[in-house]
């Protein structure tokens, strides 16, 4: 059967759209930035524990004495593992992508119930984005959107959108057809049949499916994270890069009692709305007289208790206030801002945070974002991030240079040469070198472990390396991640099972544990790559004195191991702090690595 070529096809709609309506996509964007902003803004501004108190008094009208305590404690601890901005982040992504996902989903589900044409039309399409994996949904949201929360928002209320068309559809087609039949026998116009009849009959349902939508958009945050989001899904992603354990947990509890209480919430509110609700609650709050520790206020109580803690928010002063920096002569930035990212690795993380650090201390607004190596290119291409200091040039990125090259300023090697392996532990004797693998396939199960399938090392291997020691027959490279891999060698490093994974240099693991680097006596891994910093196009011309720093930038090895065995040292979320130990340890470099006026002559020192 002659080959489909429905991928391609795809591609050039894609570079149409990209090309006929980039002035909407970058509306939308703008409008969904915009958006988020505000949602954020308004949950970050007021103390942790006191906006915790704010949504305890909305569980406590919803659902009880019990429901208000759990849930301030929920939060707190949200609070006290460091993930409350994280948190109210993924939530005012979440609440935005829910409400434009709504926005479109009830009105489309009405007309579906309504319409069997429209439902027949519609179907497809909801099982489509039902079935569809939803990491697909986030390449056209970047390639459209960019990185950022503008692509989280629009990939997540995509995934979500679904379960609120047929819920709302079902609600509406599930009521008695009597009742609309009566009601329409008194003369009710079709408006009023629908908003007076169908709707509030329906509401349980309806609102069944927006419970579904906010679940739904909870677990495309964290993929989303690989976007650029940040919040809780940036945390997850963070973790399973640098393979923490412990703080993937932390984050991933964070996200248990943002779902718990969202759905809780909606359910809930959903039994509040609704007539027969009403009634209930009405009863509950009659029975809670013997319970209290089922007591919900009236509405009027629950909202005098929201604007009391409003306004004692406004009182303590928590909004905060915009501060001044003070401009001085080594203050050259002027609170202009700049934009790095980030691959999980230890060089990427080591010199991204010195960099920040640095650049902070000359007075420029930084941020740092961790991205996979594809959004990374993509969004320093497209000038979303402003530059990046781990690029493995010519041969590890090449395939990303190759495409994104045109859009890149190549600033320089920082460090090198570095070196790409495979690598089996020390205990594995009898294997010394690549050609030594033949001989040991069936030790090894035929396998040898990767990393992500679009690293330009995992082409390397497949196409170079394995074709020429003949291994290609032999041994099946294991496609996976960074993280995967490095569990499979942690694991079978502590059972002494044999294992042979791919690895480069420099690289933590070979001073965690005892490896060994395959000799490569054909030099088909190539002589070893430069760590490069690559900026957006124009980067050089908009910030010269930055431009300049990096492209006289270096590390010695001595430098960058130690500067990374600081950081591993210092911890999750204390990197900036270790840079700053380390630079205090090292006086000079400042001066030397990001020289102003007046220590112009320090560039050569050290």
């Amino acid at each position: 059967m002659p080959r489909l070529h429905l991928g391609d096809w795809v591609d050039s709609g894609v570079d149409w759209l990209l090309t006929h309506l980039a002035w909407l996509f970058d509306a939308v964007k703008a409008v969904l930035g915009g958006l988020y902003d505000a949602v954020n803004a308004v949950l970050t501004a007021p103390d942790a524990l006191l906006l915790a108190g704010i949504l305890a008094v909305v569980a406590w009208w919803l659902r009880g004495l019990v429901a208000g305590v759990l849930a301030f404690a929920g939060f707190a601890l949200i609070d006290s593992l460091g993930l409350w901005e994280r948190a109210m982040s993924t939530l005012a992504l979440v609440l935005v992508a829910t409400a434009i996902a709504l926005l479109v989903a009830v009105p489309l589900g009405i007309w579906a119930a309504r319409s069997k044409t429209v439902s027949a039309a519609v179907r497809p399409a909801l099982d489509l984005l039902q079935t569809m994996p939803s990491m697909v949904l986030l390449i056209p949201a970047i390639l459209f959107f960019g990185l950022g929360t503008a692509a989280g928002v629009v990939a997540t209320l995509i995934f979500a959108i679904a379960p609120g068309v047929r819920m709302t559809e079902l609600g509406i087609r599930q009521v008695d057809a009597e009742l609309v039949e009566a009601a329409e026998a008194f003369g009710t116009t079709p408006r009023d049949t629908l908003f007076r009849v169908q709707l509030p009959l329906a509401l349980p349902t309806i609102m069944a499916g927006v419970n579904q939508v906010i679940m739904l958009g909870l677990s495309m945050v964290v993929i989303a994270g690989m976007a650029g989001t940040g919040g809780l899904g940036g945390a997850v992603n963070e973790a399973i890069g640098r393979l923490e354990i412990g703080y993937g947990f932390e984050a991933g509890v964070a996200i248990v009692v943002l779902a718990i209480y969202l759905d809780r919430m909606t359910s809930a509110l959903g039994t509040q709305i609704s007539p027969l609700g009403r009634r209930a609650a009405a009863r509950a709050r009659t029975a809670s007289a013997v319970r209290p520790w089922a007591h919900r206020p009236r509405p009027v109580v629950a909202v005098v208790g929201v604007v009391v803690l409003a306004l004692v928010a406004g009182g303590m002063n928590v909004f905060g206030s915009a501060g001044t920096t003070e401009a001085s002569g080594s203050r050259v930035g002027e609170g202009r801002e700049v934009k790095i990212g980030y691959l999980p690795w230890d060089e990427g993380i080591a010199s991204t945070y010195l960099w920040k650090e640095m650049l902070e201390r000359r007075g420029f607004d930084v941020t740092a974002t961790q991205y996979a190596a594809g959004p990374l290119y993509t969004g320093v291409a497209t000038g979303q991030v402003d530059f990046q200091t781990d690029a493995w040039l010519p041969t590890t990125h090449g395939e990303y240079w190759s495409k994104y090259g045109e859009d890149l300023e190549d600033l320089g090697s920082w460090y090198g040469p570095t070196s790409l392996e495979l690598t089996v532990p020390a205990y594995m004797e009898d294997v010394n070198s690549l050609a030594d693998l033949k001989n040991h396939a069936a030790d090894l199960d035929g396998k040898i472990i990767g990393i992500e399938p679009s690293a330009g090392m995992m082409g390397l291997l497949k196409d170079k390396v394995l074709k020429e020691y003949g291994l290609q027959d032999s041994f099946e490279v294991v496609d996976g991640s960074t993280p995967a891999m490095l569990a499979e060698l942690k694991r079978a490093y502590a059972n002494r099972e044999p294992v042979v994974v791919t690895l480069w240099s420099p690289h933590w693991a070979y001073s965690d544990y005892d490896l060994k680097k395959l000799k490569d006596p054909k030099g088909a891994w190539g002589e070893g790559d430069g760590v490069h910093t690559v900026a957006r196009t124009g980067f050089a011309d908009d910030n010269p004195d930055v431009a300049r720093w990096l492209k006289d930038f270096s590390m010695t090895e001595e430098q960058l191991t130690g500067l990374e065995s600081k950081i591993l040292k210092a911890g999750r979320g204390k990197e900036q702090d270790a840079v700053r130990v380390w630079l205090e340890n090292n006086p000079g470099l400042l001066d030397k690595w990001a020289p102003v006026d007046g220590s112009a002559q320090n560039r050569a020192a050290g």
